[in-house]
């Protein structure tokens, strides 16, 4: 079976009748229409045909953008795609991954992706260490400063319940028994 997915954005005016129609003569049988971000992975009807799709069926589009507007999203959606046994067609940027050379072309922007990923790992893991040198604290702030936890532990020493400390300072208990927990382990 054919399958056909069109999308537009929430803004006003936009409808989906053009793509509908190329579809349609594509030979799309059902189509499955989403008025939402290309940005996000949720949308029902995408959600819809995914789990729809099956072996030896095709999925068209009018153009790759209205599937996807992320990279890791088009692969994420061309793996489902490719693990139910379906085939993918795009008419204006002319893939078909029904084709040995649209398999390739998948598999080229797969790589593209993949590389993508490493060099966002390469840059932050450059710019972690680039910032331990120059000393800046990594992570979340401290809900606590030190002077707050110097009363913590003081008032935790004078019998207050971690609760009462919890609620003056406006932070979870969770966060004044790791204080205490803490404190003994530095005696330790």
């Amino acid at each position: 079976m054919i399958f056909g997915y069109a999308r537009v954005s929430k803004a006003e005016g936009q409808d989906t009748a053009a793509q509908v129609g190329a579809l349609k003569a594509a030979g799309a049988e059902t189509i499955f229409e989403d008025n939402a971000s290309g940005g996000r992975y949720d949308r029902p009807s995408l959600q819809e045909l995914l789990d729809t799709v099956g072996q030896g069926d095709v999925v068209i589009v009018w153009k790759l953008d209205r599937l996807s507007r992320s990279l890791m999203d088009l692969l994420r959606i061309m793996d489902r795609l490719d693990k139910a046994g379906a085939g993918f067609r795009s008419l204006t940027e002319a893939i078909d991954t029904t084709t040995p050379a649209g398999r390739m072309m998948m598999q080229m922007l797969g790589s593209v992706a993949e590389f993508e990923r490493e060099m966002i790992r390469e840059r932050t893991r450059a710019g972690l260490a680039h910032a331990r040198e120059q000393g800046r604290q990594l992570g979340r702030r401290r809900a606590l400063n030190s002077g707050q936890r110097r009363k913590a532990i003081r008032w935790m020493q004078e019998g207050q319940s971690q609760a009462e400390i919890a609620r003056t300072f406006g932070v979870h208990r969770s966060t004044v028994s790791r204080l205490l927990a803490g404190r003994r382990n530095n005696k330790d």
